[in-house]
C-alpha cells in the first residue's frame, strides 16, 4: 500500500503512476534526503518520540539505504513516485514498524523544501568557486594584455581606442556583479524549512532549532504556509544562473568574431575547437558556440519557473514538482560553461600585432582630435563638426589622420599646434584619459590590483 494509500479503494492506474512520477529526476536529492531524515530522527528522539534504540535503527538504517544507491544496488520504481517514498519505503524494510515512525511531524511538502535548499547551498557555494576562478583567470590574462591596444567597438564599427586588458575588464566587472548576486541569494538559500509540516505546523513540539543547527542553516522560516509554497530561492538560483550565462554569451560572442580571420585578434585553444568533416582547414569555435546555444536553454529553465509559479494558489500544489528538472539542468550547464571558459582565457593566444594594427589604421583618434580643439576653448560641438569634415576628407584622399602635417591641419582650425600630432597618438591617448574606470595605463593597473585584493580578501 501507498503511504497514502487509506484514503483509496482500489490501485492507482499505471499511466498515473507513470505520469506522476518525479523519481527519474529527483533521486538526485538523495543524500539531502537522507541527510534531513537523520537529523530529523535525532530531533525525535530529543524529544521522547524515538527511544535510544529506535533513533539508531533508523540512523544505521538510512545510511545502508545511501549505500545501496551510491553503488547502483538500489531498484527505483514509478510507483513509489518520488525519492522521499523510495526512501522511506527502503527504511521500513529494513527497520521494520520502528521505521514508520520517522515521518512524525513531518510531509513531503517540507521535506522537498529541505532536500532543495540543502541542495542549492552546495551546488551554489560550488558555481561561486567555479566563478572565482573565471574572475582569477580573466585578472591574470588582464595582467599580461595591459598594454596590448585594440580598437573598442560600437555598433561592430571602430569607436575608440582602448586596451586588451580593459576590455576582458569588462567582462570581469559583469562576471563580479553575478558572483556578488550570488552570494546573496545563497542567503535567501539558507533558512531552514523543516518542521512547517503540510501547511501549518504540527501538535507534537518539535524542535526547529535543534535541526537547524544540526543541518547548519543560518534561520528558520517564519511562515509556514509561505514556506510550502516557496520557490523563489528556486527562481532567484536559475535567474543567477541565467545573468552568468548571458554574459559568458557574449564574451563567447566577442572571442568568435575575433578569433575569425578577418579580425585575426585571438586564436583560441585548439583542445576547445573542433574541425570540419569535409574542409581541411577549419578550426571551429564550437565550444563558445554551444555556450550561446546552451545560454537559450537556460533562459528558458529561468522562463519555465516563471511561468510555473504565475498563477498557484496557496499552498502546495503538484505543479511545483516541475521545478527541479530546469534547476538541475541549468546548474549542470552553468557548472560546465565556468570550466571552460577559464580554460579558454587562460589557453587563448593573443596577436597583439594584429590589434595594433586596426588601432593605426583607423581614424578612432577623432575622438581626442575634437577633445584637444575643446580644451583650447573651441565649443565641443563645433570641434566635432571640424574634426568630422577632417576625417571625410581624409577617408576621399585615402590618408590617416597621423599622415596629416600640421599645415594640413590649421586649414581645419587655427586652434591646432604643433602638440596635436603627438597628442592623437594611440599611446598618448591611453596615458592621457583622465577620467576614473577609464580605458587608459593608469586605471588598468589600478583596477588589476584593486580587483586581485578583492578576489584574495
Amino acid at each position: 500500500m501507498k503511504a497514502w494509500g487509506g484514503r483509496f479503494k482500489g490501485k492507482t492506474e499505471p499511466l498515473m503512476e507513470r505520469f506522476s512520477a518525479s523519481i527519474g529526476f529527483d533521486w538526485a536529492l538523495y543524500e539531502y534526503d537522507i541527510e534531513g531524515s537523520k537529523a530529523h530522527a535525532e530531533m525525535l528522539h530529543k524529544i521522547g518520540i524515538l527511544d535510544e534504540k529506535e533513533r539508531e535503527i533508523i540512523i544505521n538504517a538510512l545510511e545502508e539505504v545511501k549505500r545501496e544507491i551510491q553503488e547502483g544496488e538500489f531498484v527505483f520504481s514509478n510507483a513509489l513516485e518520488d525519492i522521499h517514498m523510495h526512501i522511506e519505503a527502503r527504511l521500513i524494510d529494513k527497520a521494520g514498524e520502528i521505521g514508520k515512525k520517522l515521518h512524525t511531524g513531518r510531509s513531503r511538502n517540507d521535506q522537498v523544501a529541505l532536500d532543495m535548499r540543502m541542495y542549492l547551498k552546495k551546488e551554489l557555494g560550488e558555481i561561486r568557486d567555479l566563478l572565482r576562478n573565471v574572475l582569477h583567470s580573466f585578472i591574470t590574462r588582464a595582467e599580461k594584455e595591459k598594454e596590448t591596444i585594440m580598437p573598442g567597438y560600437t555598433h561592430m564599427q571602430r569607436a575608440q581606442i582602448t586596451t586588451f586588458a580593459h576590455h576582458l575588464l569588462a567582462y570581469y566587472q559583469m562576471l563580479k556583479r553575478d558572483l556578488e548576486r550570488l552570494i546573496q541569494i545563497w542567503k535567501t538559500v539558507d533558512v531552514l524549512p523543516l518542521g512547517s509540516g503540510a501547511i501549518a505546523g504540527s501538535t507534537i513540539p518539535l524542535d526547529r532549532e535543534f535541526v537547524r543547527e544540526r543541518l547548519n542553516f543560518s534561520s528558520i522560516s517564519e511562515n509556514s504556509m509561505d514556506t510550502i509554497a516557496d520557490r523563489d530561492f528556486v527562481l532567484e538560483s536559475i535567474y543567477s544562473i541565467a545573468m552568468i550565462m548571458i554574459h559568458l554569451s557574449r564574451l563567447a560572442e566577442d572571442l568568435i568574431i575575433f578569433s575569425t580571420d578577418e579580425f585575426a585578434f585571438v586564436s583560441l585553444p585548439d583542445e576547445l575547437c573542433t574541425g570540419s568533416s569535409l574542409m581541411p582547414h577549419k578550426k571551429n569555435p564550437d565550444s563558445l558556440e554551444l555556450i550561446r546555444g546552451k545560454t537559450s536553454r537556460v533562459i528558458g529553465d529561468l522562463f519555465s519557473i516563471f511561468s510555473l509559479l504565475k498563477g498557484l494558489p496557496l499552498t502546495y500544489n503538484r505543479d511545483l514538482q516541475e521545478d527541479k528538472e530546469p534547476l538541475f539542468h541549468a546548474i549542470s550547464t552553468v557548472k560546465d560553461v565556468l570550466s571552460i571558459v577559464e580554460l579558454c582565457i587562460k589557453g587563448m593566444s593573443v596577436n597583439r600585432e594584429k590589434m595594433k594594427e586596426a588601432v593605426y589604421e583607423s581614424f578612432m583618434p577623432a575622438v581626442e582630435m575634437a577633445e584637444y580643439l575643446t580644451l583650447k576653448g573651441i565649443p565641443f560641438r563645433q570641434a566635432h563638426v571640424i574634426v568630422g569634415k577632417l576625417v571625410r576628407d581624409c577617408e576621399d584622399k585615402g590618408k590617416q589622420l597621423r599622415n596629416l602635417k600640421l599645415e594640413d591641419l590649421r586649414t581645419y582650425s587655427e586652434a591646432f599646434d604643433k602638440d596635436i600630432i603627438a597628442h592623437i597618438d594611440p599611446l598618448t591617448i591611453l596615458r592621457n584619459r583622465k577620467t576614473m574606470g577609464a580605458a587608459s595605463f593608469e586605471e588598468v593597473e589600478r583596477q588589476i590590483v584593486a580587483e586581485r585584493h578583492y578576489l584574495n580578501s
